[in-house]
């Protein structure tokens, strides 16, 4: 039983970790890709050609990131403080367990709230996509989720 609890510890350890580095990632990319979370610069660029977006998809793909600009990067830049505060608070040498499930808990909100816009934007762009675009896209998200889950596998499993 001590054995699957210490494995269950290990386990939540390891998922904290990975979503911290994700985060960070993900504003790293952000602010190096345009800034237009998850779709600026280069990603925008690459879904211009993988989907072969018409020039008024494009324009209205970019209205969209500059209308949801000013609601995100203040939630971004809020998730991003809160990752500092907990790394800081990690490097201290002295753990404070009631500090640490603050900043937890309010990076926790931060997450909710910046998954919920993210799927809000997400939606708003794919009312965009002509049918043959949407299942070209469905097909790629799902290819990218499971290459995600594989990696989460075999980093639980210890491979």
């Amino acid at each position: 039983m001590k054995l699957s609890r210490t494995k269950i510890i290990l386990a939540g350890l390891i998922i904290t970790l990975v979503a911290a580095v994700a985060v960070s990632q993900t504003v790293k990319r952000a602010h190096m890709h345009g800034g237009e979370f998850g779709l600026g610069g280069h990603m925008l660029g690459f879904f211009t050609d993988y989907l072969n977006l018409t020039d008024a998809q494009q324009v209205q793909i970019k209205e969209i990131m500059a209308k949801e600009r000013p609601t995100i990067q203040p939630v971004v830049e809020q998730l991003k403080q809160s990752h500092h505060q907990l790394r800081q608070l990690a490097e201290s040498g002295s753990f404070d367990e009631g500090k640490a499930r603050s900043l937890a808990a309010e990076q926790s909100q931060t997450m909710t709230e910046l998954i919920v816009q993210k799927t809000r934007i997400e939606s708003e762009l794919f009312q965009r996509l002509t049918p043959e675009q949407k299942t070209k896209m469905q097909e790629f998200m799902n290819r990218h989720e499971q290459r995600f889950m594989k990696h989460m596998h075999e980093g639980m499993s210890g491979d």
